[in-house]
């Protein structure tokens, strides 16, 4: 079960929210096997003074369409499966809600399994 935290500038309206919530949530569908009722995700919006990021770090061009994407999901994919990850959410939401490649900043956060609890003080994991 990933959590996944959005963090994006305000003022965006709700169909490009929703746009972005879909297509992070359709590509670990795709490349994790996330289930289809496995939706677990925060949307922040800021104001530019407390979403501070450098706009060329590691050589891109960031915009005010910046995004970040994390993810905290247990630790049980290889480098290639979470590689293919970042490369389809990069891909879907490109083509939809439109942000360019450089604006798509994913970290990925592992745990083991017995660190969630879905509810009821319990971690069904490893129950």
């Amino acid at each position: 079960m990933p959590l996944v935290r959005l963090s994006l500038l305000r003022g965006k309206p709700r169909a490009y929210r929703d746009a972005i919530v879909d297509n992070v949530y359709q590509a670990m569908h795709e490349r994790f096997n996330v289930p289809k009722d496995d939706l677990f995700m925060i949307v922040s919006q800021h104001d530019p003074e407390d979403l501070i990021f450098d706009r060329h770090y590691m050589g891109m061009e960031r915009s005010d369409d910046f995004v970040v994407i994390q993810l905290s999901v247990s630790n049980t994919r290889n480098q290639a499966q979470k590689n293919a990850l970042f490369a389809r959410i990069v891909e879907r939401l490109q083509a939809n809600p439109g942000i360019r490649p450089d604006d798509v900043l994913i970290h990925l956060l592992e745990g083991d399994k017995g660190n969630w609890s879905f509810g009821r003080g319990l971690a069904q994991y490893v129950l």
